[in-house]
């Protein structure tokens, strides 16, 4: 009786062997990034897009991830509905591949804050904390223009920064060298939603895309911008300095995207150039 009921041994392993290919086909779509990346995943008929609870529409076709520069290295699940399915993918977070930087910098009042600096720093994070959560329909699509009129090598994403010898949050965006009254330019359509002098960015301009995309520009000696008003791509916001904590005249750039630091030159890029879900 027990030998009429087992399957034959060639009938069992070719059955494991169906189970093992079922799965194997049923495995969500993988890709690398680093912190700080963003990834994309294109088809046709996406009907919206999903990451850690929330969901928003597609832009361009695509679904589009921001990953945190902080983010830890782990699996990350992401997902985006078609014809009323949702499909899954997996991005893997890369660790942390960023350098230091070591900066000196003459005055040590914006290294060593003082109660009454401190006190005035801890005032502008808060408000500017509020701007990550504002949602809305998007005013661009990738890529965005660049907010020079000529673009040099710029950089140092993500680099460690020691300030006279002490570590300081990660640099967050892109430093771009330019001479000090050079124009700064709206990288597209968008809302000014903070236009003011702040403690270490010094002149600085916030700019709402829609979709959750905030564009900021900091280090300028003036501001040509006020906040409410709409500002159309290429449009001139304020021009290049040195305010707040800089060593010298640049423009550092920086992009939020639904609350992730991202490297900036991702978007300013062509999209295709962006790492794709496939």
């Amino acid at each position: 009786m027990n030998r009429q009921r087992r399957l034959p041994l060639q009938l069992a392993t070719a059955f494991c062997c169906l189970l093992a290919v079922k799965s194997l086909a049923q495995a969500p779509p993988e890709l690398a990034v680093a912190p700080g990346g963003v990834a994309r995943w294109s088809g046709e008929g996406i009907e919206r897009c999903g990451m850690e609870g929330s969901e928003w529409p597609p832009l361009a076709g695509s679904c589009w991830y921001a990953i945190d520069l902080l983010r830890k290295p782990g699996a990350l699940s992401v997902s985006r509905w078609r014809a009323g399915q949702r499909e899954r993918a997996v991005l893997r977070v890369a660790a942390y591949p960023y350098a230091e930087q070591h900066i000196r910098l003459k005055d040590d009042s914006t290294v060593n804050l003082s109660p009454e600096n401190l006190a005035r720093a801890g005032r502008e994070r808060k408000k500017i904390g509020a701007l990550w959560w504002l949602r809305g329909a998007a005013r661009f699509t990738p890529p965005l223009s660049p907010p020079l009129s000529h673009l040099p090598a710029g950089g140092r994403f993500g680099s460690r920064r020691i300030f006279n010898g002490q570590p300081r949050s990660p640099h967050s965006g892109a430093d771009y060298a330019a001479q000090s009254g050079t124009p700064v330019l709206a990288v597209a359509d968008a809302k000014v939603v903070m236009a003011e002098d702040l403690f270490f960015s010094g002149n600085s301009v916030f700019l709402d895309h829609g979709a959750g995309l905030i564009s900021m520009y900091f280090h300028l000696s003036s501001i040509a911008v006020e906040p409410g008003a709409v500002v159309k791509r290429g449009q001139t916001i304020g021009k290049v300095g040195a305010t707040g904590r800089a060593t010298g005249p640049h423009l550092h750039f920086g992009l939020r995207w639904r609350g992730a630091r991202i490297d900036p030159a991702l978007l300013l890029g062509e999209p295709g150039e962006v790492p794709e879900i496939r």
